[in-house]
């Protein structure tokens, strides 16, 4: 499995490009930003993107999804209560807050649901529905690895101080979706360095 991990953006956003082999299919995970940066991965890849999918719909894992989607001519993907749950309402507050200009995002191609598999080549990953940070969070399990977007990190869990947010539904999605993977699965989150669902169960301090 190819796996490139990049650090974009003022938030230190985790944007991950993914493929099964050189020169064929990939997949790109939440493109918060800096999009040359991205793009020149998949080129050094040479992946052919086909589909971009986003965890959650904020703006530091949007930022540069217009760009890279136009780029690449991949579809998008995001979770069908993420798109209709109000997609961009934090995205809009957080850039009247700082000063900047919100540009909504396209229509998705394809609305995700719980259970749902994306194939990446010879690669499968399952869509995993884990709300809590954001009405329509996800996270992708597949290979051994977890891409958990903003819903747990390294010693820690997504805000749920944000509209949409809920603490119950963050603790539920991490203990009943989670933490039922193998204590070896690799957790790639939205923020931070890597981890494992192992480690996360002995020493989260939030759980």
């Amino acid at each position: 499995m190819i796996l490139k991990t990049l650090v974009v953006g003022p938030f230190g956003t985790n944007c991950y490009v993914v493929g099964s082999e050189t020169g064929g299919p990939g997949l790109i995970i939440d493109p918060g930003a800096d999009a040359r940066q991205i793009l020149t991965a998949v080129n050094d890849s040479r992946l052919k993107i086909f589909l971009i999918v986003i965890t959650h719909a904020h703006i530091d894992h949007i930022g540069a999804l217009s760009q890279v989607k136009e780029a690449t001519g991949a579809d998008y993907a995001i979770h069908e209560n993420e798109a209709k749950g109000g997609m961009g309402m934090f995205s809009r507050m957080f850039s009247s807050m700082t000063g900047g200009s919100f540009s909504p995002p396209p229509k998705p191609e394809r609305l995700l649901k719980d259970g749902d598999s994306i194939d990446v080549g010879n690669l499968k990953f399952k869509v995993l529905y884990t709300p809590g940070h954001s009405p329509g969070g996800i996270s992708l399990y597949g290979q051994g690895v977890l891409f958990s977007g903003d819903t747990l990190f390294n010693y820690g869990i997504g805000r749920t101080d944000f509209p949409g947010s809920s603490f119950e539904q963050i603790m539920n999605s991490i203990k009943n979706k989670l933490f039922v993977l193998p204590d070896e699965t690799i957790v790639y989150p939205g923020h931070g360095p890597a981890t494992t669902i192992g480690e996360e169960k002995r020493g989260n301090p939030f759980l």
